[in-house]
């Protein structure tokens, strides 16, 4: 494994550090053992504040096998950046990028795109703010997606079946260093609708570097729901656009075939 990938802004302006004991020091020795007991309270707060506004070492993509030709190529694209590069226009786009894809597709190049059957308009209705089961595909449809765990992935993984997939292991750290104003992290699953799916809308995708400022407060008042602690760790996290880049933040590749869940 490799090290834990420190975050930095980790004191938000209404925060402060531990107060220093008022108790009027006696001798030096007392003041020396005092600001020690200090320091000590302040290096632990500053500890729990890293570790709950940090994102794991390595987080996962999980692809079609039959796609890991055109990502050596091209890079993690979106479905939108898919569509451009297959040279999709007109009706047959739109109806790809802004209504529900009940089944799996395959694009002119042979880049097969996923099903979208988890999402239904009638349970986007009953959870989005702000608007409609058309805007959130398109807003689905222009990122790239990566799990934090492993028990999230092999769930994906189990709805593909019995096709044969690819995972990416990524270096959370230099994609951060990277890519981080494109990233965003999620508190759910957002390519999830069914059985009382919960509220979202555009501030469910809460940018990076806003998260490690402020946890996810912004989701919280544009959604009007409680607040998230700040422990409360993401279940994706996603970049805007494509990463054409990738292979140079892949630590691993790991081939599943039919029926095998992926274990790093």
């Amino acid at each position: 494994m490799g090290k834990s990938f420190p975050v930095s802004h980790l004191f938000p302006s209404h925060e402060s550090f531990p107060a220093q004991p008022n108790a009027e020091p006696i001798c030096a020795a007392n003041r020396e053992s005092e600001g020690a007991a200090h320091a000590e309270s302040v290096r632990r707060w500053v500890e729990g504040k890293a570790a709950k506004m940090k994102l794991p070492d390595r987080v996962y993509h999980l692809a079609e096998a039959s796609n890991w030709l055109s990502i050596q190529r091209y890079g993690l694209l979106s479905a939108n950046n898919l569509f451009d590069l297959a040279g999709l226009r007109g009706s047959d786009r739109k109806q790809l990028e802004w209504q529900q894809r009940l089944q799996q597709v395959e694009l002119p190049n042979g880049v097969q795109i996923r099903d979208q059957r988890p999402m239904p308009p009638v349970g986007l209705e009953a959870c989005l703010v702000g608007m409609t089961p058309g805007e959130w595909y398109g807003l689905i449809n222009a990122r790239v997606f990566f799990w934090l765990d492993t028990n999230r992935l092999n769930r994906q993984r189990a709805a593909c079946e019995p096709r044969p997939q690819v995972v990416l292991t990524v270096d959370t750290a230099a994609l951060v260093a990277s890519y981080s104003k494109q990233l965003e992290v999620t508190p759910i699953n957002t390519g999830n609708a069914r059985r009382r799916p919960a509220r979202r809308g555009p501030a469910t995708f809460v940018p990076y570097a806003a998260w490690i400022k402020s946890g996810w407060a912004s989701e919280a008042v544009a959604l009007g729901t409680p607040e998230r602690s700040r422990s409360s760790r993401p279940a994706e996290l996603t970049v805007v656009g494509s990463i054409p880049d990738v292979t140079q933040f892949v630590v691993g590749v790991s081939e599943l075939a039919a029926g095998q869940s992926f274990a790093p």
